[in-house]
């Protein structure tokens, strides 16, 4: 193996804030490598709704608006990650990291040198690893792959054998463990329709593929301008984002007004027509807010109907080991809208929150 070197290049969140509080730096300390950690050399790090809810401290109960809002302008804010306490600056994002093994820790193994492998970014309490209440994520209670050099946990990597580029495997773990995560929740399964909103963002889309592949009809929620793209992972049926009679839409598009299960990652305003389109028994599952987190319940319309709302966000272990086995058997495709050098970090986050790609975005180290 080559020579380490003693610095690095990092793009460093040093604060809660706008695209300033983002700062690059050319001399970052490699990290160290614990007893437990692999150091990857970065090949390519994808960029997900969380970067930029860590970065704004959207996930503060101080914000109610969309998820560019941002909590560093709100007063006594200590609740801005996603687990709900401070995470500590200066961090490096980025969760979605694919690249090769450089060095090992004294516990990890020895034949995962050289290896190109991809995170699981959930942080577990590996002697409890179902234990929700002891988990982090890669990214905010660690750093994570915005630069040259990132450590991760030996049981947060996993091998992977693919033609894929690093770029287009960057595009995977998150959004699609998130969609997983939601659809197992869920329950959703061969012949039920589901209706998806958001469809065009990275879990939008991860959600239609995994849908399709357990045997779902696939009706998606995007503007029209990106539905010939969505429709080419295999949706059923495509709806308008935000449609004035859901359930007409519904009908019109699908010859019925109602769907087995909701998958949303939207929320905001339109939220309570998601409910009113579930059939008696129907499944709600929620893993975003993009549009807005505080919405309208009508109780009368989730007892009534026998409704169950599902709340997704840690998932099991096994849903990455899972994940590793779609990409490996060609099960789900990649959707890389783009990539940026590390060095235009910025302009990436802005490209990003104005959501006129399809997928996702990944950024590959100087």
């Amino acid at each position: 193996m080559p020579e380490l070197p003693k610095t690095m290049h990092a793009f460093v969140l040093h604060e809660h804030g706008g695209m300033d509080a983002l700062r690059y730096h050319e001399d970052w300390p490699l990290p160290e490598v614990g007893p437990d950690d692999v150091l990857i050399k970065v090949g390519a790090c994808g960029m997900n709704n969380t970067d930029i809810n860590t970065r704004v401290g959207w996930y503060s109960k101080t914000v109610t608006g969309a998820t560019e809002s941002n909590a560093s302008e709100k007063s006594g804010d200590t609740d801005p990650s996603w687990g709900g306490a401070p995470i500590r600056f200066p961090r490096i994002q980025g969760a979605d990291v694919v690249g090769e093994v450089v060095a090992v820790g004294a516990n990890a193994e020895q034949a995962l040198l050289g290896k190109r492998v991809m995170t699981d970014n959930w942080m577990r309490d590996w002697d409890d690893p179902m234990n929700r209440d002891r988990t982090g994520y890669y990214g905010s209670e660690r750093d994570g792959g915005f630069a040259q050099y990132a450590t991760a946990d030996r049981r947060n990597v996993g091998a992977v054998n693919s033609p894929l580029s690093d770029a287009e495997l960057a595009t995977f773990s998150c959004s699609y463990t998130t969609a997983e995560g939601m659809l197992s929740r869920a329950g959703v399964g061969a012949g039920d329709r589901v209706l998806i909103t958001g469809a065009s963002g990275g879990v939008g889309s991860a959600l239609i593929q995994l849908a399709k592949r357990r045997g779902a009809t696939v009706i998606a929620m995007s503007s029209p301008a990106k539905h010939e793209q969505l429709r080419e992972l295999g949706t059923d049926a495509m709806l308008e984002r935000t449609p004035a009679d859901l359930a007409g839409a519904l009908k019109s598009a699908t010859g019925q007004p109602s769907v087995d299960v909701v998958c949303d990652i939207v929320g905001g305003d339109s939220w309570p027509s998601l409910l009113e389109v579930l059939v008696r028994g129907g499944r709600y599952a929620c893993s975003g807010a993009i549009a807005g987190p505080i919405v309208s319940l009508d109780l009368r319309t989730l007892y009534l109907n026998d409704l169950t709302l599902h709340g997704s966000t840690v998932v099991p272990p096994h849903i990455f080991t899972d994940l590793v086995g779609y990409i490996e058997r060609g099960e789900v495709r990649p959707l890389l809208a783009a990539t940026y050098p590390l060095r235009d970090l910025q302009a990436a986050q802005r490209a990003f929150t104005e959501k006129a790609h399809v997928g996702n975005i990944a950024i590959i180290p100087d």
